[in-house]
């Protein structure tokens, strides 16, 4: 068996990759993995489910707390509710565990189970491979010690905690949205009731779209995945902003009262400023991986602020927050962390600060992003080669230093092997699209000449 755990928990197609039993079978490791770990010493263990609305999260979800309670493990359904409100009740609530159900911007028949640990955050990767571990040798018919009588665990709904992350979302902001007119595109999604909810509480008007969740909708030519009906809506209402999040709600993209789109970059670099200002960027530094438009680089240079970038993946970019105590980090896919307040990606929350700062300046958000400029970027995937070489290549090292000496200081080359499949990604930046489309073609053609 391949390793289960993905960057982002366990995904597949459900009934399919993800069945009931492994949902099941999985939870049931990772109880009792965290009690042999000492998670659970000394207490009744409790543990907070959500999911978002897919129609297979329904019988998952009931797989995952019949596993839990299986376990002797009190379990607090919260039900439909993003990502990032799963986390945030898991440590506001002091339980030991949190579980959300979702594939996050992935199509409807995919799914996931994903795991927190006590306190919101994401499991370290030691546990997420011993629940694997003993995940597998019970699914090889190693009995399991079940508790019996008053041992096994209770369930209930948590209605509550709807309110509870609203209210905590209300609470961070730093003015209210009252004027502002702002569209939400929902992604027929896990924050379909709780984004307007929290916009429309924080004083906005709000208009929204992809906010009707059957079941089978989620991610359909809507959300942060699909922004042309957010685009349009935005220029037809004349709102002030347009805010799209994913199926799970922990990224958000946004789009201007033109109906230009801003991507994560263009978010981090708006809140980035806004938080100095206010005293809580911590060290002048912002995280971001190395996908990152050099103009959002160039941005933070010229108004005197830092950037760290890591691997590509927002685990990569929350890590190296923790480390080191930063406040502000994300990717240009719309992941932003803001670890004062999160402890992963929530896209509503984002979303809500940005309308803040447009709200507290009065300035339009072309006017706010308009602190960096987009340089022209292309991405050539270059499939069947061997990847594992893109390092020692000296024929490849060769036509990179070429290009880069061509680019100078106003481009950018990255070649990036993917870690799924035989192929390398090449990216390359220029302030001339013209140039980039060419120099992206040579070095593609390079990268099949060496590793082909």
């Amino acid at each position: 068996m391949g390793r289960l755990f993905g960057t982002d928990g366990v995904r597949g197609v459900a009934n399919a990759d993800l069945t009931a039993e492994m949902a099941l079978g999985l939870s049931v490791a990772a109880a009792h993995v965290l009690a042999e770990a000492g998670t659970f010493e000394g207490h009744r263990a409790t543990a907070v489910v959500g999911r978002d609305p897919r129609a297979s999260g329904e019988f998952l979800e009931a797989a995952v707390v019949a596993g839990l309670a299986s376990a002797g493990v009190d379990v607090l359904r919260v039900g439909v509710l993003p990502t990032p409100a799963v986390a945030y009740l898991t440590g506001a609530l002091g339980a030991d565990l949190g579980v959300m159900l979702s594939a996050s911007h992935n199509a409807m028949p995919d799914n996931g189970v994903k795991f927190f640990a006590r306190g919101g955050h994401k499991l370290a990767d030691e546990l997420e491979d011993r629940i694997e571990a003993v995940y597998d040798s019970h699914r090889h018919g190693e009995p399991w010690e079940r508790p019996t009588g008053a041992g096994v665990g209770r369930v209930r709904s948590y209605d509550e905690g709807f309110d509870q992350y609203v209210a905590h979302l209300i609470g961070v902001l730093p003015n209210r949205l009252d004027g502002l007119k702002i569209v939400l595109d929902e992604a027929h999604g896990a924050a379909a009731r709780v984004s307007p909810e929290a916009f429309s509480r924080a004083g906005a008007e709000v208009i929204t779209i992809g906010a009707e969740p059957d079941g089978l909708n989620i991610n359909d030519g809507c959300g942060s995945t699909h922004l042309d009906l957010l685009k349009a809506a935005v220029v037809e209402h004349g709102a002030a902003l347009g805010i799209a999040h994913d199926g799970d709600a922990d990224r958000c993209l946004a789009v201007d009262h033109t109906g230009a789109e801003v991507d994560g970059d263009q978010i981090l670099a708006v809140l980035a400023l806004a938080m100095r200002e206010r005293g809580v960027l911590r060290e002048d530094t912002v995280v971001a991986t190395v996908m990152s438009n050099l103009g959002f680089k160039l941005a933070l240079e010229r108004e005197g602020l830092h950037l760290i970038q890591t691997a590509v993946g927002d685990r990569y970019v929350l890590e190296e927050m923790k480390e080191h105590g930063y406040a502000l980090g994300g990717e240009q896919s719309g992941h932003v962390i803001i670890l004062d307040h999160a402890t992963t990606g929530d896209g509503t929350l984002t979303g809500l600060l940005l309308a803040a700062r447009v709200a507290e300046t009065g300035r339009t958000l072309k006017d706010l992003t308009g602190v960096m400029e987009r340089l022209p970027q292309v991405l050539i995937n270059v499939p069947d080669v061997d990847r594992a070489r893109v390092k020692t290549s000296a024929e490849l090292a060769a036509a990179v230093a070429e290009a880069e000496r061509e680019l100078g200081s106003t481009g950018r080359v990255l070649l990036r092997p993917s870690g799924t499949e035989p192929l390398v990604r090449v990216m390359v930046e220029a302030a001339d699209i013209d140039q980039a489309r060419t120099v992206a073609g040579r070095l593609a053609d390079a990268v099949k000449s060496a590793l082909g």
